[in-house]
C-alpha cells in the first residue's frame, strides 16, 4: 500500500434511488445547451458547437441540504439540469454505442456565481472561480438506466419558493446525450463515475439565503435545497 504523507480525502459520492452511492470521479457540464438560455445569455445557439468546463468532483451535495450562500458574489443563481452518470469506459465512442456507456441518470443544479462567472468571460479567463465553487453541485438520487431507460423526453423545472422560474423539455437538448457523451469522449477518455451535467433551459436567476430551490424531471424525481445564511 503506498504510504501518503497526508491520509487520502474521503470518495466524493452521490445518492443511488434504493439507497447505495455512486462514487463521482469528475463532473462534466455542458455550456448553453437548451436555444434559449443561450440567447439569454446574449449567445447565437445556431452556430455554436457544444462545449465543456468541469466541477470538481467534491462540490457534489445531496438533495435536501442546507447550502451556504457563498463568498465574493452577490448574484447567485441556480441552474437546473439533466445529470448523466457514466458507467463505463470509452474513448472516441461512436454515437450509436454512447448509451451504453450510461449507468444511470439524476436530477441536478449547477449552482453559479453568477458575477464571477461573466466577469472571467468578458476577460477571456477561465469559469473555475464562477462554477466550481465548495458545494456548487447538488445532485437528487441516480436512477439506474436499468430501470428505467433513457430518457429523451420530459418536463425539466425549477421553482424559487413556489414560483417557477423554468419549465421546459430535455427533447429541446441542442446536443443529445449520446451527442454529447461522443463528442466529449474524443478530447477526454471517459471514465466509469464521470458525470456529465447537460446545460440548463431558460429562466435562470438569482437567489438569496432563506430561499428555497426545488426541481425535477419527469420520470426521475425531484431535488430540494435550501439556501442558507453565508459562510467560509
Amino acid at each position: 500500500m503506498p504510504d501518503f504523507v497526508l491520509a487520502p480525502p474521503p470518495v466524493p459520492s452521490v445518492a443511488v434511488a434504493g439507497g447505495k452511492r455512486f462514487a463521482v470521479r469528475r463532473i462534466f457540464c455542458v455550456g448553453r445547451n437548451y436555444a434559449a438560455h443561450a440567447r439569454e445569455m446574449g449567445k447565437d445557439p445556431a452556430r455554436e458547437p457544444p462545449f465543456f468546463f468541469l466541477k470538481p468532483a467534491d462540490t457534489v451535495v445531496d438533495d435536501g441540504a442546507a447550502i451556504a450562500y457563498p463568498p465574493e458574489t452577490r448574484n447567485f443563481h441556480y441552474e437546473i439540469e439533466l445529470v448523466v452518470a457514466i458507467g463505463r469506459d470509452g474513448a472516441d465512442i461512436p454515437e450509436a454505442e454512447a448509451l451504453a456507456h450510461v449507468w444511470g441518470y439524476g436530477v441536478g443544479i449547477d449552482l453559479t456565481r453568477r458575477d464571477l462567472q461573466l466577469a472571467a468571460r468578458d476577460a477571456g479567463r477561465p469559469w473555475d472561480w464562477g462554477k466550481g465553487f465548495d458545494r456548487s453541485a447538488p445532485i437528487a438520487p441516480l436512477r439506474a438506466a436499468s430501470a428505467i431507460g433513457h430518457p429523451a423526453r420530459g418536463r425539466i423545472w425549477l421553482k424559487v419558493n413556489g414560483q417557477v422560474k423554468q419549465d421546459q423539455d430535455i427533447a429541446d437538448l441542442i446536443w443529445s446525450v449520446p451527442e454529447i457523451i461522443a463528442i466529449a469522449s474524443r478530447s477526454m477518455a471517459l471514465k466509469a463515475g464521470d458525470l456529465i451535467m447537460t446545460g440548463t433551459p431558460a429562466g435562470v436567476g438569482p437567489v438569496v439565503a432563506g430561499d428555497r430551490i426545488t426541481g425535477g424531471i419527469d420520470g426521475l424525481g425531484e431535488i430540494a435545497v435550501t439556501i442558507a445564511a453565508g459562510g467560509p
